[in-house]
């Protein structure tokens, strides 16, 4: 798939969003992570400062510091008149204020933009996208995805979502989606009762399960697989 910049809608979560998010612990963190779709959050470069092993991939990649910067700044207002003008929409605890909430994502942002560089020389940052990823078997112990996968049912059918995640599991034998509701409405997916229906013979363990993050509404649970 072709990709411009002018489709895409970066804004990226904080590194400690992104552990409440996927109930991430220490000894998830000792392993090989893959974040699939990481757009511009900073949960790569925060992490790898702390030794950590982390690869990001997003089509994203592919358009250089300068020009991610100003599709940001461009975005900004569209996305936070929105969620101003659907504030009921979302849970104003952890995230207690607009203010707060631009505040925490584009100094998220600002994490990646200084970390895009150096991350893809080291090969960090990968273009690539679901449903094939350029990556073995295995190569990773954990992946994780945000606001991709449930988020837009519109966008994706059910069985895109199927294929996508037997391509994560290809890739790690754990996957981990958040959130499983629908982008702004907070409804759950429609494509989750047949993922879930197609993947239950085919893995260990399918769980949806709890956790302890939420700003969209009803958006406090995600998806877990073991293959």
């Amino acid at each position: 798939m072709t990709f411009k910049l002018s489709d895409i809608v970066p804004w990226g979560r904080s590194a400690t969003e992104y552990q409440g998010m996927f109930n991430l612990n220490a000894q998830d963190l000792t392993g090989r992570i893959l974040d699939c779709g990481g757009g511009p959050a900073s949960f790569n470069a925060r992490m790898t400062t702390q030794g950590c092993s982390i690869v990001s991939c997003d089509p994203l990649y592919q358009f250089s510091v300068a020009e991610i910067e100003q599709r940001i700044q461009a975005v900004r207002p569209v996305i936070l008149a929105g969620v101003e003008q659907t504030c009921d929409r979302f849970v104003w605890s952890q995230i207690r204020s607009l203010v707060e909430l631009d505040t925490i994502r584009m100094n998220a942002m600002q994490q990646f933009l200084q970390d895009l560089l150096c991350g893809k020389a080291d090969g960090r940052y990968v273009v690539a996208e679901l449903p094939r990823l350029p990556f073995g078997d295995r190569t990773f112990d954990l992946a994780i995805s945000s606001h991709l996968l449930f988020t837009y049912s519109d966008q994706f059918s059910a069985e895109f979502h199927v294929a996508a995640l037997r391509e994560l599991l290809r890739v790690a034998p754990e996957v981990r989606i958040f959130p499983i509701v629908e982008n702004f409405t907070g409804e759950p997916s429609p494509h989750l009762p047949i993922v879930l229906e197609q993947l239950q013979t085919e893995v260990k363990q399918l769980e949806v399960v709890t956790v302890g993050y939420e700003f969209q509404r009803n958006g406090n649970e995600m998806l877990r697989i073991v293959a």
